[in-house]
């Protein structure tokens, strides 16, 4: 990262920091799940039933006849039983390092949400877009019921919340462009872990999610913006669920490997 945005990133405020992790992270948090089911259900149906033999029992004694009752067969008290075959067990557990999980996630990541052989713009938009929605749903929810519960306690009417929300369109717009251009130069990229390009990400982030905290405090006065900050109410929280992820750019196919 350059010095001039991590300066920045250090002097963001802790609203607009949990903004910029929460958008570095959040395509991928909403199939994080998803990936740890579908990994157990591989492992799961890449081992064999392991079935125990069927104990054996003795014949059955012939009519009329009763071998505990028969005074010239001695009795031991056991009831005499044979296990054919070996006994059963499990199969060896693959071991698997940190390292060795991380690096196939990352590879189911890049499947997941790269490009496929062949896919278009449009069939990537028609097979992410309603995963992404989907994954956000929740949250989305949330949060806008959390906004909604600290404006009535700020006193925020509905012409200021209404003024918001149009101010936060631009901010969308603002992030959206930035993200794809990120996207496109492959500073965020479905196919390899970058820790330097998701840091440089979020400092360019972080400039603009300052600029949508200033609009904010055009809109509602220092006492709104205290109370709903007081009700434990995060507007970073807020704009990171509810920017339109799922308008996203497709990411570039994979270079071809030598």
């Amino acid at each position: 990262m350059s010095p001039g945005l991590h300066a920045r990133f250090l002097g963001m405020s802790r609203a607009t920091k949990l903004l910029a992790v929460t958008t570095v992270i959040g395509l991928g948090a909403s199939t994080w799940l998803f990936l740890d089911n579908r990994s157990l259900r591989s492992k799961l149906e890449a081992e064999p039933a392991v079935v125990a033999d069927v104990v054996k029992e003795d014949p059955a004694p012939a009519a009329g006849s009763d071998a505990w009752l028969d005074a010239g067969k001695p009795r031991s008290g056991k009831i005499p039983t044979t296990v054919g075959g070996a006994q059963p067990a499990l199969p060896d557990e693959k071991k698997e390092s940190r390292l060795d999980r991380r690096v196939r996630r990352t590879e189911e990541f890049g499947a997941m949400f790269g490009r496929h052989d062949g896919e278009t713009e449009e069939e990537y938009k028609a097979r992410i877009g309603p995963m992404i929605s989907a994954g956000l749903a929740i949250p989305r929810i949330r949060t806008a019921e959390n906004r909604r519960e600290a404006e009535q306690k700020a006193g925020v009417t509905p012409e200021q919340s209404k003024k918001l929300d149009e101010a936060f369109e631009k901010t969308y717009a603002d992030v959206l462009d930035y993200t794809n251009k990120a996207v496109t130069d492959g500073v965020l990229s479905p196919y390899e872990r970058n820790v330097a390009g998701w840091l440089d990400y979020a400092g360019g982030l972080g400039g603009m999610l300052t600029e949508a905290q200033g609009s904010i405090g055009k809109i509602l006065s220092a006492d709104q913006i205290k109370a709903m900050s007081a009700s434990g109410f995060e507007w970073g929280e807020y704009l990171g669920t509810q920017a339109p992820w799922q308008d996203l750019k497709p990411p570039p196919p994979p270079k071809p490997t030598n």
